[in-house]
């Protein structure tokens, strides 16, 4: 047994397995640092996926363990907010064990090369809780190849074919690489079809709920909107919580909102409350006078809802929650019309999922609230995706953010 343990502490796998995950991470950190170059980003996916393939199962499982560690170590930042800063190592600990365990079983299933490839390829469809933000290809975002499946597996598949054929046939191996190129020549950006306002907010997760900031928070909204108005925009879109409360409850809010709205579409986001339905993360449309709400329908694990049977949601909720109920969500993506012009509506973790692109919409409207996790790269890690999925079905992503990016990405 002891034995066995040592060899899965083999300085030399775990120093290679930190090498493999740098490479695989870089591109989150030097996006975040602002140093994005497309030669040193293609020549670190290379090296990081060409260490990895063919490994033994030990060296397997670090990659994961600390790949899983610097993508998503900010996770256990929220955690502070519900008074459980003593979770955070745990949680920590716990988020690296799990993705670990998934490059484990590659190099378990995986004694050949050939099988790894494969099942490293369909590790992007595998969803830990529900939770589908390691996408591999997204190494590939600011480099020479496309981000496309077809293209990520042939990217996978060349450095497969360098490893494994003789000296005087590696040179095969290029015609797979020459075929993961993205192509695509940079083009004009194209027009938008209204005038859009989409203000930066930086407002700290421990303001956003507190009740004796909540007046200068809707005085905030407000200022910005008239803002607007006087620079003659025709929508403005507001942050996930930009109203910190339950804003169906609130009649005064909502008249004050629909007068505006003679004057500019807003899109704002906010909680609402249904005594005979639950609690809801929303979008709020105010349109010429009228008021739609569109709520969310992928919640996010553990934040808003716990991804466990009926019995085990109750227990963790009350052992860590205060007995909180989960989230309430709607069944089906729900698009907003402004001015003509159809938008689907997402909400943060909303945005980065296939199921919300769901008829290839062509326009998205994205309100996030990335405080809870300020300061970290979770922000960087949401654009990135975002830009992902803009480039994957050709979506035209208006993205309002509280803390981190906002702005149009286009595809």
């Amino acid at each position: 047994m002891k034995k066995n343990l040592d060899i899965y502490f083999t300085r030399i796998y775990i120093i290679k397995a930190f090498v493999i995950a740098l490479c695989l991470c870089a591109f989150i950190y030097l996006a975040y640092f602002k140093l994005t170059f497309l030669t040193l980003n293609s020549l670190l996916a290379l090296t990081g996926f060409y260490l990895l393939l063919g490994e033994n199962r030990i060296v397997w499982f670090w990659s994961g363990f600390f790949t899983g560690l610097l993508w998503f170590y900010w996770i256990s930042f929220s955690f502070v907010y519900y008074d459980l800063v003593f979770l955070i190592p745990f949680i920590i600990l716990g988020i690296a064990l799990v993705y670990g365990f998934l490059f484990w079983l590659i190099g378990r299933l995986g004694s050949s090369i050939y099988v790894q490839l494969p099942l490293l390829f369909g590790i992007s469809f595998v969803d830990p809780f529900r939770f589908n933000w390691l996408k591999l290809q997204l190494t590939l975002i600011d480099t020479y190849f496309s981000t496309s499946l077809l293209s990520f597996g042939l990217f996978l598949s060349a450095i497969t074919l360098f490893k494994v054929l003789p000296k005087w046939t590696k040179s095969f191996a290029v015609i797979p690489l020459i075929a993961a190129l993205s192509f695509h020549s940079s083009q004009t950006m194209p027009e938008t079809p209204l005038d859009v306002a989409i203000p930066t907010m930086n407002i700290p997760q421990s303001q956003r709920w507190d009740e004796a900031y909540q007046q200068k928070a809707i005085d905030l909204n407000f200022a910005l909107i008239e803002k607007a108005i006087a620079e003659h925009k025709e929508l403005i879109i507001l942050p996930e919580s930009a109203f910190p409360l339950y804003l169906n409850r609130a009649p005064r809010l909502i008249a004050s909102l629909k007068k505006y709205s003679e004057q500019i579409a807003i899109v704002a986001g906010s909680l609402t409350y249904e005594e005979d339905q639950g609690f809801f993360n929303s979008s709020y449309l105010f349109l010429k006078g009228e008021m739609q709400i569109a709520h969310k329908i992928i919640l996010v694990p553990f934040g808003e809802e716990v991804p466990f049977p009926a019995f085990i949601v109750e227990i963790i909720n009350k052992l860590f929650f205060d007995g909180a109920k989960d989230y309430q969500k709607a069944k089906a993506p729900q698009d907003f019309v402004i001015n003509g012009v159809t938008f689907r509506s997402a909400i943060c973790y909303e945005g980065t999922n296939d199921k919300l692109f769901v008829g290839n919409p062509k326009q998205m409207i994205v309100v996030s609230n990335n405080a809870w996790f300020t300061p970290s790269t979770e922000q960087t890690l949401q654009y990135l995706l975002l830009r992902y999925y803009a480039k994957k079905y050709q979506t035209i992503i208006y993205h309002s953010a509280n803390s981190g990016k906002s702005g149009i990405i286009y595809p």
